[in-house]
């Protein structure tokens, strides 16, 4: 029998370094550790099944639910899953939580002002434009995690620092 696999979400503003993060972890279970797992992005699923879906809530939500759904299948089988969604809402998480029997929180903890900052996509320059409407941190809240598992602190971190917290963490808590 295939021992379940663990869930890490990451949760954080659009360029606080998620999914940079969760690939890094990702190289190093997969390719160096040989452990079986998957990265789920935010970004991803919304150009390939999530295209149907916009901004609001309610659509926020569905999204979430989706990807829930592909993790707990994926950790049914045996793989891991590192998990790349802004997750806004406090709802949202603990929706995650109580429907993935092996999660972990992780909150990629960057500023507003820095992601701006970055802003790689140009997406913040757009919302603040009023391009974009509902845009996670300037037209629609980020409700910071009450109790996250771990916190990576990006503004003062490097991408490989956080990534060896995250590890450090797996390891600790002797998920694999």
């Amino acid at each position: 029998m295939t021992k379940e696999g663990f869930t890490l979400w990451f949760t954080g503003l659009s360029g606080a370094g998620k999914t940079t993060i969760a690939k890094l972890v990702e190289f190093l279970l997969q390719d160096k550790m040989k452990v079986r797992v998957q990265l789920l992005d935010g970004d991803l699923l919304r150009e390939v099944i999530n295209q149907d879906l916009g901004f609001s809530r309610e659509d926020r939500m569905k999204q979430i639910k989706r990807a829930v759904f592909m993790t707990r299948l994926l950790n049914q089988n045996g793989v891991h899953v590192l998990a790349s969604f802004i997750t806004p809402y406090e709802e949202m998480r603990e929706y995650c939580c109580s429907h993935i029997p092996n999660y972990h929180e992780v909150f990629v903890d960057c500023s507003l002002e820095e992601c701006i900052q970055r802003d790689v996509k140009g997406l913040y320059k757009k919302a603040i434009a009023g391009q974009i409407n509902q845009f996670t941190g300037i037209s629609d809240p980020f409700e910071i995690p009450l109790e996250p598992d771990l916190i990576l602190d990006t503004v003062t971190e490097l991408p490989e620092e956080s990534a060896e917290k995250v590890l450090s963490y797996i390891l600790d808590k002797q998920l694999i």
